[in-house]
């Protein structure tokens, strides 16, 4: 993605538990302000070592939906999202943080969810699963306990107010 110019921050499982408390994950997030014209060459650059399916990437693009990629040597998956139009996900692409995910190699550095947001899309995942993954709830809550003192609360609350999930914020801050 840095190599073609595509802007993306990693999200999701990988993000939480870069901000709270780690946990194994099956597959890695990223969010992705991919474009029409950068389809054909992130399909060429990748298709040796990825399986991955340009029909699909460009539904994806139009339909600001997502698409999976999977590592051929490691089957690793990675869950590509392309950023929604809407307000909030234009600001949390806006606030990802340049960060460094590896000890061994620390000048290796990738773009990554803020925690704020990683906190208000976990909640978003829990409210959208009807309220019962305790893998979502954990993950916003190892967040908010590990980045209590750093937490732009009053960002969370505005925008928890506008996804409508206020009562699950409310609940997180009390419950971490």
């Amino acid at each position: 993605f840095e190599a073609l110019g595509i802007a993306y921050y990693i999200g999701g499982s990988v993000a939480s538990s870069a901000y709270g408390i780690a946990r194994a994950t099956l597959d890695v997030d990223l969010v992705t302000d991919l474009a029409e014209q950068q389809i054909r060459p992130l399909v060429e650059r990748l298709r040796d070592a990825y399986y991955i399916d340009e029909d699909l990437v460009r539904d994806a693009v139009t339909g600001y939906a997502s698409f999976n990629l999977i590592h051929l040597d490691s089957m690793l998956k990675l869950d590509v999202f392309v950023l929604k139009p809407h307000p909030y996900h234009k600001s949390a692409f806006a606030r990802a943080r340049e960060e460094s995910l590896d000890e061994t190699e620390p000048s290796r550095r990738v773009f990554i969810a803020s925690p704020e947001d990683v906190i208000l899309n976990k909640l978003d995942w829990y409210r959208q699963g009807g309220c019962i993954s305790e893998r979502q709830w954990n993950d916003a809550l190892g967040v908010l306990k590990v980045q209590h003192s750093s937490l732009d609360v009053e960002y969370m609350r505005r925008w928890a107010a506008e996804l409508g999930l206020s009562d699950l914020l409310l609940r997180a801050l009390g419950d971490a």
